[in-house]
């Protein structure tokens, strides 16, 4: 059966106990007690409570004032039962088996106790029938899963006449500080804090007043501005009198005037110049410690009027509403703060994006990504060639995205996808009406970009018309929206990007000799696929992850027939059509590797391709006949070249074992290349 110690110390239950069988319970002043009793009447070791055959049983150990059980002094072991109380000094405990019993409706579960003094305190001889308990009221325990009833609208105390006017203020201000502390904007507090100040004082008029804000929202200024206002009489509200103002933010201090209906520097006049104020109230806004703005109240009722206890209140709320105003401007410094922390992190994903998907180790890559280093410090204009499909808007965003400029725009623009004066109204923009269409005034390319990076994908395809247009913005000379006359200037760092021979173009007339020579300052010249084809089983694998991530498939990589077709290939889309293949390839297929089955390659021939390269050489008068071993050892070179001699890499490229491989080296002799002094 379980078993209790209830300690009460004065008036309120202490503690509880519960008896474990197989551990005695100790009692006294000493720390190492089970119960700490803090009475300098009770000895370092008082008492123990144990269990014996089946009872627990009370001893007195050899204190110094003796230990009492229901008022009998104890001089041996006891038997406890249920309802039995221990007295120790001051100190009262009760031992039971059911803990409803420790907080009874009455005493009589508790046996009664015979006092050690015979006299109560008034001298007087203390009942024996009487319970040492019965001088307390039962203890009641209550629990609410819902608001404080003082959150409540109205509460008890808003109503409640009997209850002292100072009472049913806290229990407003109560109210209103939880109303204030949940307001999302300054708007919305002002106004709950006007309807609580209505609510809790004798006024009919008011307003909170709070600096003016600039056009980025920050606060600009002395003067201030009405917030949220209110009137319940039959005139609107009417500011607060100058002199009042500058007298509550000079001294900080809350005025209350009563009786001011001929008083111009404390009254309101309204526009017939008519003091509407019988009374009025002016209390400062403080923020971190200064005065920020004014709480202004006023009646216009003569029956009504204010008193000492509305000035408090409305000071209360005003301090009030400054803590809420303070933490408002946190949670929306806070809130800013996360914004740009999660604009700077899309940044840097983005950045570590385009730098994850520049793939590639081959010499020509590395020489790119060289470039770009030294590139991407400088405020030179940039001009990247390549055909298409290569990857340039790529190139142009790893160079944005390492430059000073990396946490501005990055700006793209196709010039070959518009026409003429539809480019023109996107890069420049155009103002409402400037022709048929224009229902709004559009910022253009260079407006969004500035401070960044504007990339132009095929400048070549630029008519001439707007060349001399861009030229001049190139050279720093401000611009103009089509169909307006503002002048715009703007800090932007060009990226052009073509697969045109601008050489020829500039010689046949069809792009500016000028603008050519602006662009060409520095330049990033990015091979074709055919060109680095060691870079080829990289990209492979890099595709098939994003693909397997983006459609839940899990294929395993490729068979050692799809690696030999991909690298025969001559990719005349370049990486564009290699992704595209992939994707493809990671849809159909069927097996755990994607196969040559799998691939579906195009005819087309690439730009300026030749017979040469990857492809057999057609018979002609400078063929050679050559064994198939010279041809091996030669192809087998030149496959551990292009991959730097790793030969796991070669040994896939080429459909072979590792250990195939080692022999064939050793059989031929291979060894690496080592570059010569430079």
């Amino acid at each position: 059966m379980n078993a209790y110690l209830i300690i009460r110390e004065g008036s309120k239950w202490a503690d509880v106990v519960r008896l474990v069988p197989g551990e005695s319970v100790t009692m006294g002043r000493a720390p190492t007690n089970t119960i700490v009793l803090k009475d300098e009447r009770c000895s370092r070791n008082q008492a123990e409570v144990f269990l014996a055959k089946g009872e627990w049983m009370l001893r007195d150990l050899e204190s110094r004032n003796g230990t009492l059980v229901s008022g009998e002094l104890l001089t041996r072991d006891h038997a406890l039962e249920s309802g039995d109380i221990i007295q120790i000094g001051n100190t009262h405990l009760a031992f039971v088996h059911d803990l409803t019993q420790a907080f009874p409706d009455t005493s009589t579960l508790l046996r009664s106790s015979k006092a050690v003094d015979s006299t109560n305190g008034e001298g007087e001889e203390a009942n024996e029938e009487d319970s040492i308990f019965d001088s307390f009221e039962p203890t009641t325990i209550t629990h609410r899963k819902e608001q404080s009833r003082f959150l409540d609208t109205p509460s008890l105390e808003d109503t409640d006449e009997s209850v002292p006017k100072v009472g049913r203020a806290a229990a407003k201000l109560c109210r209103l500080a939880f109303e204030l502390a949940k307001s999302t904007d300054v708007v919305s507090l002002a106004n709950v804090a006007i309807a609580g100040l209505f609510e809790g004082t004798q006024v009919d008029a008011g307003a909170i007043l709070l600096p003016k804000r600039d056009a980025t929202g920050n606060y600009d200024g002395e003067e201030l501005e009405v917030v949220a206002s209110r009137s319940d009489s039959s005139h609107s509200y009417h500011r607060v009198s100058p002199f009042l103002a500058t007298t509550v933010l000079r001294e900080g201090q809350a005025v209350m005037a009563r009786n001011v209906m001929d008083d111009s520097n404390l009254g309101n006049r309204d526009s017939r110049g008519e003091i509407l104020a019988t009374s009025v109230i002016c209390a400062p806004v403080r923020l971190a410690g200064e005065v920020f703005g004014l709480v202004h109240l006023y009646t216009t009722d003569t029956s009504h009027t204010t008193d000492p206890e509305d000035l408090e209140f409305t000071l209360a709320v005003a301090d009030t509403v400054g803590v809420a105003l303070e933490n408002l401007n946190k949670r929306q410094e806070l809130a800013e703060n996360l914004n740009q922390m999660r604009s700077k992190n899309a940044q840097l994903q983005e950045q570590l994006g385009v730098q994850n998907e520049i793939i590639g180790s081959s010499p020509v890559m590395r020489q790119v990504a060289e470039q770009i280093v030294r590139a991407a410090p400088s405020r030179a204009t940039v001009l990247i060639r390549g055909e298409s499909g290569v990857g340039k808007e790529l190139v142009a965003r790893a160079v944005h995205f390492s430059s000073p400029r990396a946490e501005a725009p990055f700006v793209c623009l196709n010039c070959a996808a518009l026409s003429e004066s539809l480019l023109e109204s996107e890069l420049f923009g155009h103002e409402k009406g400037a022709f048929t269409g224009a229902t709004d005034r559009k910022i253009g390319k260079f407006e969004q970009a500035d401070k960044g990076t504007l990339m132009l994908d095929e400048i070549g395809e630029m008519s001439p018309s707007i060349q001399a247009k861009f030229l001049r913005v190139l050279e720093g000379h401000p611009y103009e929206r089509v169909g307006g006359s503002q002048q715009i200037n703007v800090d932007v760092r060009v990226i052009a990007a073509t697969n045109r021979d601008l050489e020829k173009d500039v010689a046949e007339g069809d792009f500016r000799r000028d603008l050519y020579f602006r662009l060409h300052v520095l330049e990033i010249v990015v091979p074709g696929l055919r060109k680095r084809p060691g870079d080829i089983p990289d990209l492979a694998e890099f595709f098939l992850r994003r693909f397997n991530e983006e459609t839940g498939r899990k294929l395993k990589g490729y068979t050692p027939r799809a690696m030999e077709e991909l690298l025969r290939y001559r990719w005349p889309g370049n990486v564009r059509e290699l992704k595209n293949v992939i994707e493809r390839a990671v849809v159909i297929g069927t097996g755990e590797y994607i196969d040559h089955n799998d691939l579906v390659l195009s005819t087309l021939k690439t730009a300026g391709d030749t017979e040469s390269g990857g492809q057999l050489a057609s018979v002609d008068q400078t063929f050679e006949p050559t064994s198939l071993a010279d041809m091996e050892r030669i192809h087998i070179l030149q496959t551990l070249n292009s991959t730097g001699w790793n030969k796991s890499r070669a040994a896939s490229i080429l459909g072979i074992e590792r250990s195939t491989l080692d022999r064939k080296i050793r059989r031929y002799s291979l060894v690496a290349e080592r570059p010569g002094p430079v």
